[in-house]
């Protein structure tokens, strides 16, 4: 949330005058009754969304200028709630470019707006930014174009990046405190054998005698911590970069997708989270509207996981040569078999996109209840591997002190 603004819930009538409800950053009150009286509507209500201090969004200068998914889901639903209301799309796409928080955006909506002036549909202008606008967001677009109801089809998006948004958050806040408690770990054992232990090393050696094997093996430990220190530094600042420029790369993917699903403790959980992205986006693209094999096409590629891509392509082949849809995934063991079902059953009322919905929410509530269960494991796993490592290398320093009398006579 950008300095000195706040969060406000509004509900507006439309042209047919149902409540439409809706939210909006703005410094008070009257801000946002200004702001909705630029898209011709009043308000019925306007409430400050009350939040903690924890829940705050910090912003340091410099960063945070990504466009991310709550941005574009912010977009959509304003979007949505103009267009209703009976604005014009150019109307709409302007006021949006003036009002959003994010500068990036606001430079990009601009050039949309330029783009929907000259005559290009708003699908068009939209592809032209494929850095910022996902395939996903793009065709549900066109669909709405073609068919009249781009209003309800920019609902559809807002809900499901909205969606997306709360699945990512629910699985950052539950692996925060083992990867903090894991840093921490690091850093305690780095910090020890680099400069505590060799003040002992130094007490010791002065000493004579002979060393219990605990003490010899931390003495080597910290002597070679010190020398591979840089090194150690400066190779994962190498395959960071790296990685940053090639996590995406087809030949990277096709190795590390597959054991992703099939890692220990954390490979069921990547399962239920591609197979909720997947469903979840089939399913908001079949409702919108938008061909099934152009739909296979896009959700294939937004699954986040190479697995279910391959799976995607063989239904394709399915769907080209008049077969079922859910034919092929029961071939592709990351689909479990309640979806495959679920999915026929849907093929056969006629009501998939609704039999896909379901699926999606109910692997969304697997993911929040799995990684609860993750973190009710690793915490106190986290918090013995901690407190035996570094009560290890207290012992070990602190053996060759039960026999430094008989050293000294």
């Amino acid at each position: 949330m950008a300095t000195g603004t706040k969060v406000f819930d509004y509900v507006i009538r439309d042209k047919q005058g149902a409540l439409v409800k809706g939210r909006l950053e703005a410094p008070n009150q009257a801000a946002v009754a200004g702001r909705l009286k630029t898209m011709g509507v009043s308000a019925v209500s306007i409430s400050e969304v009350q939040s903690t201090g924890l829940q705050r969004e910090i912003t340091i200068p410099g960063f945070g200028e990504k466009i991310t998914l709550k941005h574009l889901a912010i977009m959509a639903r304003q979007l949505a709630t103009m267009i209703n209301a009976g604005l014009s799309l150019l109307r709409s796409v302007s006021i949006l470019a003036e009002q959003t928080e994010s500068k990036p955006l606001a430079k990009i909506l601009g050039q949309v707006r330029s783009d929907v002036e000259t005559g290009a549909a708003f699908s068009v202008a939209l592809g032209r930014h494929p850095e910022t606008f996902p395939p996903l967001m793009i065709n549900m677009v066109k669909a709405g174009e073609i068919g009249g109801f781009l209003d309800q089809v920019l609902v559809s998006v807002a809900e499901n990046f909205e969606d997306e948004v709360k699945l990512r958050g629910k699985i950052k806040s539950a692996m925060t405190y083992p990867v903090v408690v894991f840093v921490i770990a690091i850093l305690a054992t780095t910090g020890m054998l680099l400069f505590i232990v060799p003040v002992f090393a130094g007490m010791f050696t002065s000493l004579g005698g002979e060393l219990p094997l605990p003490t010899k093996i931390l003495m080597q430990m910290s002597v070679g911590v010190k020398w591979g220190a840089i090194p150690t530094v400066v190779a994962l600042g190498v395959f960071g970069a790296w990685w940053a420029k090639h996590k995406n790369d087809r030949s990277v993917r096709e190795l590390l997708d597959p054991w992703k699903l099939k890692a220990p403790v954390f490979g069921n959980l990547f399962r239920k989270i591609a197979v909720a992205r997947f469903t979840r986006n089939f399913g908001a693209m079949i409702h919108a509207g938008v061909p099934i094999l152009q739909a296979l096409d896009i959700v294939g590629e937004t699954s986040g996981n190479i697995v279910i891509e391959r799976a995607t392509k063989a239904v394709q082949e399915s769907v080209r040569s008049g077969k079922s849809l859910s034919g092929p995934l029961a071939e592709h063991k990351v689909f479990p078999p309640m979806v495959v079902q679920m999915m026929a059953v849907g093929e056969d009322t006629g009501a998939l996109d609704t039999m896909l919905a379901k699926i999606a929410e109910f692997y969304d509530q697997e993911v929040e209840a799995t990684t609860e269960q993750l973190t009710s494991l690793i915490e106190p796993l986290m918090i013995v591997v901690l407190g035996s490592v570094i009560g290890g290398m207290v012992i070990a320093m602190y053996m060759p002190i039960f026999g430094i009398f008989d050293l000294i006579q």
